[in-house]
């Protein structure tokens, strides 16, 4: 049976309030109390001191682009990606090519995982066919074929109508629905926040409005019908003070903030830097700031990437014409240890609670814990460490970063999976689970 001691880290389990300095050890891919003397003399050992070890982080949303988007990401590079920036499990986006509406593509994307991945990556199917947002995609059979929520991210349901009757069937088979909240209606040929910003650079403006109202219809349906109904990457503070109000009085409703938008705003687009083009847009400090706020006091659940890989060339574009989306998952920790922790002295463990414990119970997956007999999934960082990221450099297919260039403080130093190293000291060593 395989072992590993680490050694003398800040160990800071959320699940367990504990946060110690201590050791950590691991046998046969779970977490146990101590290891016998032998096996101790045997076990890999990680020196840790100085550094924090915490359960692996987790992220809910991601876009790995496999099946049919191979060009920008695999599941291959995007799960390394994954490993370097000490997440352990991600949740995939079914907005894939073809989508992933049926058994068979959901088939297809594990058995690929479970070729390639040297994470847990797992899937989620879409709300509706060919994600049209018209008829609702087979629910059951999506479930049966091992998705873990159902979303039409990249899109939004418009149909009232047909959101009630998924949310109802989602409900049936124990299934949280991830929604994506826009109104179509109001951003026909928006490209970034409406405001100040979008008027003086001549470019039409996404009002974030087109988020409240969506936001408010999914805080109706889920107190009329009692499904869990997850919103995706929330921008705007209208939209926070929404939730707060809906979770006051007892909607199942959760709610994620990314690290660009509470670290971003729209006036990063001033030179036209399509890296700083994504949807919902950044917006307003007004905004930023309710985020941050919403994270304080639990409105806003968890931090998600939306780790949107895009090519050089689709990116190289005029600003109108570019796609949506950065990546995010290299950069995670360590931007929302800026903006939380040293800005807006956010405490590290509520912080590591927002990125680990958190996500995993949303979705009911395994991990965010460090307690005994569980997967052994680990992430090792140094909370003080400073270093430049070049995008191009790093395991992602795609290099489409805002952060590019820039040094940034908080650095991942191994990532342990199953009690099995697979990033250490920025290499990949770990072959696919």
């Amino acid at each position: 049976m395989s072992s590993l001691w680490i050694k003398g880290a800040r160990v800071i389990d959320p699940a367990a309030k504990r946060d110690e300095v201590g050791d950590l050890f691991v046998r046969d891919g779970k977490f146990v109390a101590s290891l016998p003397a032998d096996v101790k003399r045997r076990a890999m050992k990680i020196d840790a001191r100085g550094l924090v070890a915490c359960p692996g982080l987790v992220d809910i949303h991601v876009h790995f682009r496999e099946p049919g988007q191979t060009h920008k990401e695999t599941i291959g590079t995007g799960s390394r990606a994954a490993a370097a920036g000490g997440f352990t499990t991600v949740v995939c986006m079914p907005n894939t090519s073809p989508v992933a509406d049926n058994a068979g593509t959901i088939q297809l994307i594990k058995d690929v995982v479970t070729r390639d991945a040297v994470i847990r990556v797992y899937p989620t199917g879409c709300i509706t066919v060919g994600m049209k947002g018209q008829t609702l995609a087979p629910i059951g059979s999506l479930k049966r074929a091992g998705v873990v929520a159902i979303t039409d991210d990249g899109d939004c349901v418009q149909s009232n109508d047909l959101m009630r009757r998924a949310v109802e069937y989602a409900r049936m088979f124990d299934l949280p629905v991830m929604d994506h909240c826009q109104d179509h209606s109001m951003t026909q040929g928006a490209v970034m926040n409406e405001g100040v910003m979008s008027t003086r650079l001549g470019l039409r403006g996404w009002p974030h409005a087109a988020e409240d109202l969506i936001v408010a219809r999914n805080v109706i349906l889920s107190e009329y019908t009692g499904a869990h109904i997850h919103l995706q990457h929330i921008s705007s503070k209208f939209s926070v003070d929404v939730i707060r109000r809906a979770k006051q009085r007892g909607a199942r409703i959760s709610a994620e903030a990314t690290p660009h938008h509470i670290a971003l705003t729209d006036d990063a687009l001033a030179t036209y830097d399509t890296n700083f083009k994504m949807n919902p847009p950044l917006r307003t400090e007004d905004d930023r700031r309710a985020l941050i706020d919403g994270l304080r006091d639990g409105t806003l659940d968890i931090i998600a990437t939306d780790h949107a890989p895009h090519t050089d060339y689709e990116k190289d574009k005029e600003f109108d014409f570019a796609p949506n989306g950065i990546l995010g998952l290299e950069t995670a920790l360590a931007v929302t240890l800026e903006v939380l922790v040293r800005q807006n002295k956010f405490k590290l463990p509520y912080v590591i609670d927002l990125m680990t414990r958190r996500p995993a119970e949303l979705i009911k997956l395994p991990g965010g814990t460090l307690a005994a007999s569980q997967e052994a999934d680990i992430c090792v960082f140094d909370p003080d460490e400073k270093w430049r990221y070049d995008a191009k450099a790093g395991f992602s297919k795609s290099s489409n970063s805002p952060w590019s260039g820039q040094t940034l403080t908080g650095r991942v130093k191994t990532t342990v999976v199953a009690g099995r190293v697979v990033f250490d000291q920025g290499k990949i060593v770990g072959k696919p689970l």
